[in-house]
Protein backbone atom coordinates (compact mmCIF):
# COMPACT_ATOMS: atom_id res chain seq x y z
CA UNK A 1 0.00 0.00 0.00
CA UNK A 2 3.16 2.44 0.38
CA UNK A 3 3.21 5.41 -0.46
CA UNK A 4 -0.90 5.48 -0.04
CA UNK A 5 -0.67 4.39 3.39
CA UNK A 6 2.08 6.44 5.45
CA UNK A 7 2.09 5.78 9.47
CA UNK A 8 3.72 8.88 9.72
CA UNK A 9 1.11 10.81 9.03
CA UNK A 10 -0.48 10.30 12.61
CA UNK A 11 2.68 11.13 14.47
CA UNK A 12 3.36 14.96 12.37
CA UNK A 13 3.19 16.84 15.66
CA UNK A 14 1.82 17.02 19.48
CA UNK A 15 -1.99 17.95 18.18
CA UNK A 16 -2.32 14.83 15.86
CA UNK A 17 0.19 12.84 18.39
CA UNK A 18 -2.34 13.74 21.28
CA UNK A 19 -5.78 13.10 19.29
CA UNK A 20 -4.73 9.61 18.24
CA UNK A 21 -2.77 8.46 20.97
CA UNK A 22 -4.38 5.27 22.82
CA UNK A 23 -3.64 5.35 26.04
CA UNK A 24 -3.97 8.28 28.26
CA UNK A 25 -3.05 9.18 32.31
CA UNK A 26 -5.87 10.45 34.48
CA UNK A 27 -5.35 11.38 38.15
CA UNK A 28 -8.28 9.42 38.26
CA UNK A 29 -5.74 6.12 37.42
CA UNK A 30 -3.48 6.85 40.81
CA UNK A 31 -3.60 5.16 44.21
CA UNK A 32 -1.35 7.27 46.48
CA UNK A 33 0.96 5.82 49.21
CA UNK A 34 1.37 7.81 52.64
CA UNK A 35 3.69 6.81 55.10
CA UNK A 36 2.84 8.18 58.60
CA UNK A 37 4.69 8.62 61.83
CA UNK A 38 4.39 9.10 65.19
CA UNK A 39 4.86 12.82 66.67
CA UNK A 40 4.00 16.32 65.98
CA UNK A 41 5.41 18.86 62.75
CA UNK A 42 7.19 15.87 61.19
CA UNK A 43 7.86 15.83 57.54
CA UNK A 44 10.64 13.52 57.31
CA UNK A 45 12.33 12.73 53.65
CA UNK A 46 13.38 9.33 53.00
CA UNK A 47 16.71 9.30 52.25
CA UNK A 48 16.51 6.78 49.54
CA UNK A 49 13.47 7.89 47.95
CA UNK A 50 14.19 11.96 47.71
CA UNK A 51 11.50 14.01 47.57
CA UNK A 52 8.83 11.43 49.26
CA UNK A 53 8.42 11.77 53.70
CA UNK A 54 6.92 10.13 56.22
CA UNK A 55 4.30 12.33 58.09
CA UNK A 56 2.95 13.00 61.40
CA UNK A 57 -1.02 13.05 61.52
CA UNK A 58 -1.02 17.36 61.74
CA UNK A 59 0.89 17.32 58.49
CA UNK A 60 -1.08 14.47 56.67
CA UNK A 61 -3.59 16.34 57.00
CA UNK A 62 -2.42 19.26 54.57
CA UNK A 63 -0.74 16.34 52.56
CA UNK A 64 -4.15 14.88 52.10
CA UNK A 65 -5.75 18.48 51.01
CA UNK A 66 -3.06 18.78 48.37
CA UNK A 67 -3.65 15.44 46.85
CA UNK A 68 -7.36 16.30 46.29
CA UNK A 69 -6.92 19.67 45.43
CA UNK A 70 -5.00 17.99 42.89
CA UNK A 71 -7.53 15.73 41.56
CA UNK A 72 -6.05 12.72 43.21
CA UNK A 73 -8.66 11.03 45.39
CA UNK A 74 -7.18 7.48 46.88
CA UNK A 75 -4.47 6.85 49.13
CA UNK A 76 -3.17 3.91 50.41
CA UNK A 77 -1.67 3.95 54.13
CA UNK A 78 1.27 2.78 55.84
CA UNK A 79 2.66 3.26 59.57
CA UNK A 80 5.97 3.27 60.89
CA UNK A 81 5.53 1.44 64.22
CA UNK A 82 7.56 2.64 67.48
CA UNK A 83 10.50 -0.28 68.25
CA UNK A 84 8.31 -0.72 71.63
CA UNK A 85 5.31 -1.34 70.08
CA UNK A 86 6.47 -4.43 67.82
CA UNK A 87 6.13 -7.87 69.18
CA UNK A 88 5.75 -11.10 67.35
CA UNK A 89 2.11 -11.21 67.28
CA UNK A 90 1.94 -7.71 65.99
CA UNK A 91 -0.95 -7.15 68.91
CA UNK A 92 -0.80 -3.25 68.81
CA UNK A 93 -2.22 -3.56 65.18
CA UNK A 94 -5.76 -4.12 66.91
CA UNK A 95 -5.68 -0.96 68.89
CA UNK A 96 -8.37 0.80 68.04
CA UNK A 97 -6.39 4.39 69.09
CA UNK A 98 -2.86 2.90 67.03
CA UNK A 99 -1.47 4.42 64.74
CA UNK A 100 -3.22 2.99 61.95
CA UNK A 101 -6.57 3.59 63.17
CA UNK A 102 -5.61 7.33 63.80
CA UNK A 103 -4.39 8.05 60.12
CA UNK A 104 -6.99 6.48 58.85
CA UNK A 105 -9.38 8.99 61.30
CA UNK A 106 -7.11 12.28 60.22
CA UNK A 107 -7.80 11.42 56.51
CA UNK A 108 -11.58 10.97 56.62
CA UNK A 109 -12.19 14.02 58.55
CA UNK A 110 -10.14 16.58 57.05
CA UNK A 111 -11.20 15.02 53.57
CA UNK A 112 -14.49 12.76 53.91
CA UNK A 113 -14.41 11.91 49.82
CA UNK A 114 -11.15 10.79 49.83
CA UNK A 115 -10.82 6.95 49.59
CA UNK A 116 -9.09 5.36 52.23
CA UNK A 117 -7.12 1.87 51.73
CA UNK A 118 -4.96 0.37 54.52
CA UNK A 119 -1.89 -1.80 54.06
CA UNK A 120 -3.03 -4.98 56.19
CA UNK A 121 0.25 -7.14 57.07
CA UNK A 122 2.27 -7.62 60.13
CA UNK A 123 5.78 -6.83 58.83
CA UNK A 124 5.50 -2.90 60.35
CA UNK A 125 4.41 -4.46 63.91
CA UNK A 126 6.48 -7.33 64.16
CA UNK A 127 9.80 -7.49 65.75
CA UNK A 128 10.98 -9.94 63.13
CA UNK A 129 10.17 -7.86 60.00
CA UNK A 130 8.15 -10.29 58.39
CA UNK A 131 4.38 -10.81 57.32
CA UNK A 132 3.32 -13.69 59.43
CA UNK A 133 3.49 -14.70 62.85
CA UNK A 134 6.46 -17.24 63.78
CA UNK A 135 6.72 -19.98 65.15
CA UNK A 136 9.77 -22.79 65.58
CA UNK A 137 11.64 -20.78 63.44
CA UNK A 138 8.92 -20.77 60.52
CA UNK A 139 5.89 -18.53 59.30
CA UNK A 140 2.68 -20.34 60.15
CA UNK A 141 -0.08 -19.29 57.91
CA UNK A 142 -3.57 -19.87 59.10
CA UNK A 143 -3.40 -18.02 62.58
CA UNK A 144 -1.41 -15.16 60.68
CA UNK A 145 -4.40 -14.98 58.43
CA UNK A 146 -6.85 -15.17 60.96
CA UNK A 147 -4.96 -12.36 62.99
CA UNK A 148 -5.26 -10.40 59.19
CA UNK A 149 -9.09 -10.70 59.64
CA UNK A 150 -9.05 -8.84 62.85
CA UNK A 151 -6.96 -6.37 61.62
CA UNK A 152 -8.97 -5.78 58.58
CA UNK A 153 -12.13 -5.31 60.88
CA UNK A 154 -10.25 -2.75 63.08
CA UNK A 155 -9.23 -0.99 60.27
CA UNK A 156 -12.91 -0.80 58.94
CA UNK A 157 -14.33 -0.03 62.45
CA UNK A 158 -11.88 3.12 62.44
CA UNK A 159 -13.64 4.03 58.53
CA UNK A 160 -11.18 2.41 56.01
CA UNK A 161 -12.88 2.00 52.54
CA UNK A 162 -10.79 -0.96 51.48
CA UNK A 163 -8.33 -3.01 53.18
CA UNK A 164 -5.06 -4.26 51.22
CA UNK A 165 -3.81 -7.43 52.81
CA UNK A 166 -0.09 -7.66 51.43
CA UNK A 167 0.89 -10.27 53.12
CA UNK A 168 0.41 -13.30 50.54
CA UNK A 169 -0.53 -15.87 53.28
CA UNK A 170 -2.75 -18.75 51.69
CA UNK A 171 -6.93 -18.08 52.28
CA UNK A 172 -6.17 -14.73 53.85
CA UNK A 173 -8.73 -13.31 51.26
CA UNK A 174 -11.08 -15.26 52.65
CA UNK A 175 -10.57 -15.11 56.15
CA UNK A 176 -11.19 -11.67 55.64
CA UNK A 177 -13.93 -11.46 53.87
CA UNK A 178 -15.87 -13.37 56.25
CA UNK A 179 -14.59 -11.75 59.11
CA UNK A 180 -15.99 -8.38 57.98
CA UNK A 181 -19.54 -9.64 56.68
CA UNK A 182 -20.13 -11.23 60.36
CA UNK A 183 -18.88 -7.71 61.34
CA UNK A 184 -21.81 -6.25 59.24
CA UNK A 185 -18.67 -4.29 57.19
CA UNK A 186 -20.55 -5.00 53.92
CA UNK A 187 -19.25 -2.63 52.09
CA UNK A 188 -15.82 -2.76 52.96
CA UNK A 189 -13.49 -3.82 50.09
CA UNK A 190 -10.79 -5.41 49.45
CA UNK A 191 -7.97 -4.93 47.47
CA UNK A 192 -5.51 -8.41 47.53
CA UNK A 193 -1.80 -7.96 46.32
CA UNK A 194 -2.63 -10.86 44.69
CA UNK A 195 0.59 -11.41 42.66
CA UNK A 196 3.11 -10.47 44.70
CA UNK A 197 6.76 -11.29 44.10
CA UNK A 198 9.89 -11.60 46.75
CA UNK A 199 11.67 -8.95 45.03
CA UNK A 200 14.98 -6.89 45.67
CA UNK A 201 12.79 -3.99 44.53
CA UNK A 202 11.62 -3.63 47.87
CA UNK A 203 14.40 -1.77 49.97
CA UNK A 204 14.07 1.77 50.55
CA UNK A 205 10.53 0.74 51.44
CA UNK A 206 11.09 -1.34 54.22
CA UNK A 207 13.74 1.73 55.00
CA UNK A 208 11.09 4.11 55.17
CA UNK A 209 8.83 1.60 57.28
CA UNK A 210 11.68 0.19 59.63
CA UNK A 211 10.27 -3.14 58.59
CA UNK A 212 12.97 -5.34 56.70
CA UNK A 213 13.30 -8.57 57.71
CA UNK A 214 16.07 -9.28 61.07
CA UNK A 215 18.98 -11.61 60.41
CA UNK A 216 18.48 -13.86 62.90
CA UNK A 217 19.71 -17.28 64.09
CA UNK A 218 16.54 -19.68 62.97
CA UNK A 219 14.56 -16.93 61.90
CA UNK A 220 13.90 -16.30 57.81
CA UNK A 221 16.28 -14.07 56.75
CA UNK A 222 13.74 -13.35 53.33
CA UNK A 223 10.32 -13.50 52.43
CA UNK A 224 10.31 -15.85 49.66
CA UNK A 225 8.54 -18.85 51.94
CA UNK A 226 5.46 -16.82 51.17
CA UNK A 227 6.08 -14.06 48.38
CA UNK A 228 6.36 -15.44 44.76
CA UNK A 229 9.42 -16.92 42.70
CA UNK A 230 10.22 -14.39 40.52
CA UNK A 231 10.27 -17.13 37.89
CA UNK A 232 7.31 -18.14 37.86
CA UNK A 233 4.28 -16.50 35.55
CA UNK A 234 1.59 -18.80 35.35
CA UNK A 235 1.57 -18.60 39.68
CA UNK A 236 0.19 -15.66 39.26
CA UNK A 237 -3.01 -16.32 37.33
CA UNK A 238 -3.92 -19.07 40.13
CA UNK A 239 -3.46 -17.30 43.30
CA UNK A 240 -5.17 -14.28 41.70
CA UNK A 241 -8.61 -16.30 40.65
CA UNK A 242 -8.30 -17.84 43.80
CA UNK A 243 -8.47 -14.75 45.90
CA UNK A 244 -11.15 -13.74 43.86
CA UNK A 245 -13.09 -16.78 44.80
CA UNK A 246 -12.46 -15.84 48.07
CA UNK A 247 -13.98 -12.48 48.10
CA UNK A 248 -11.23 -9.67 46.24
CA UNK A 249 -12.53 -6.80 44.82
CA UNK A 250 -9.92 -5.82 43.57
CA UNK A 251 -6.01 -7.74 42.70
CA UNK A 252 -2.61 -6.33 42.45
CA UNK A 253 0.71 -6.99 40.47
CA UNK A 254 3.70 -5.93 42.83
CA UNK A 255 6.44 -4.84 41.65
CA UNK A 256 5.26 -3.03 38.04
CA UNK A 257 7.92 -2.62 35.36
CA UNK A 258 9.66 -6.77 36.05
CA UNK A 259 6.21 -7.72 36.05
CA UNK A 260 4.43 -6.12 32.99
CA UNK A 261 3.59 -9.38 31.39
CA UNK A 262 2.17 -10.88 34.52
CA UNK A 263 0.09 -7.83 34.83
CA UNK A 264 -1.29 -8.33 31.15
CA UNK A 265 -2.16 -11.88 31.68
CA UNK A 266 -3.92 -11.29 34.88
CA UNK A 267 -6.07 -8.10 32.95
CA UNK A 268 -6.52 -10.79 30.37
CA UNK A 269 -7.80 -13.63 32.26
CA UNK A 270 -10.11 -11.85 34.76
CA UNK A 271 -13.16 -9.79 35.46
CA UNK A 272 -12.35 -7.57 38.40
CA UNK A 273 -10.07 -4.24 38.65
CA UNK A 274 -6.09 -4.53 38.19
CA UNK A 275 -3.93 -2.32 40.15
CA UNK A 276 0.02 -2.50 39.58
CA UNK A 277 2.42 -1.02 42.40
CA UNK A 278 5.40 0.78 41.12
CA UNK A 279 7.70 0.61 44.56
CA UNK A 280 9.96 2.17 46.20
CA UNK A 281 13.14 0.90 44.34
CA UNK A 282 11.32 1.52 40.98
CA UNK A 283 10.90 4.83 42.03
CA UNK A 284 14.45 5.24 43.70
CA UNK A 285 16.44 4.35 40.29
CA UNK A 286 14.67 6.83 38.49
CA UNK A 287 15.70 9.21 40.94
CA UNK A 288 18.83 8.34 41.32
CA UNK A 289 19.74 8.29 37.50
CA UNK A 290 18.18 11.40 37.34
CA UNK A 291 20.31 13.06 39.76
CA UNK A 292 23.18 12.29 37.92
CA UNK A 293 22.24 13.64 34.94
CA UNK A 294 21.96 10.07 33.50
CA UNK A 295 17.71 10.22 32.16
CA UNK A 296 15.19 13.09 31.64
CA UNK A 297 13.72 12.76 34.99
CA UNK A 298 10.09 13.38 33.64
CA UNK A 299 10.57 11.60 30.18
CA UNK A 300 10.86 8.12 31.75
CA UNK A 301 8.48 9.01 34.86
CA UNK A 302 5.71 9.54 32.19
CA UNK A 303 6.80 6.59 30.24
CA UNK A 304 6.93 4.18 33.12
CA UNK A 305 3.47 5.60 34.06
CA UNK A 306 2.20 5.36 30.71
CA UNK A 307 3.71 1.42 30.36
CA UNK A 308 1.41 0.31 33.30
CA UNK A 309 -1.58 1.29 31.94
CA UNK A 310 -1.08 0.24 27.84
CA UNK A 311 -0.18 -3.24 30.04
CA UNK A 312 -3.75 -3.27 31.47
CA UNK A 313 -3.52 -1.73 35.16
CA UNK A 314 -6.97 0.25 36.02
CA UNK A 315 -5.34 1.43 38.86
CA UNK A 316 -1.64 2.43 39.58
CA UNK A 317 -0.19 2.89 42.87
CA UNK A 318 2.46 5.12 42.52
CA UNK A 319 5.08 7.55 43.98
CA UNK A 320 5.13 10.00 41.34
CA UNK A 321 1.94 10.02 41.81
CA UNK A 322 1.90 14.23 42.69
CA UNK A 323 4.27 14.13 39.97
CA UNK A 324 2.61 13.28 36.94
CA UNK A 325 -0.36 14.83 37.87
CA UNK A 326 1.44 18.30 38.26
CA UNK A 327 3.19 17.80 35.06
CA UNK A 328 0.37 16.71 32.38
CA UNK A 329 -1.66 19.49 34.03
Amino acid sequence: MFPLRRNRRLRTNAAIRALVRETVITPNDFLVPLFVVEGKGIKDEIPSMPNYFRYSLDLLEGEVKELWKLGLKSVLLFVKVPDNLKDNQGKEALNPNGLMQRAIKTVKNVCPDMLVMTDVALDPYSAYGHDGIIENGQIINDETAEFLAEMSVSHATAGADFVAPSDMMDGRILSIREALEDEGFINTGIMSYSAKYASAFYGPFRDALDSAPVDLVDIPKDKKTYQMDFGNRFEAIRETEMDIDEGADIVMVKPGLSYLDVLRDIKNEVDVPVAVYQVSGEYAMIKAAAEKGWLNHDQVMMETTMAFKRAGADIIASYFAKDVIKLIS
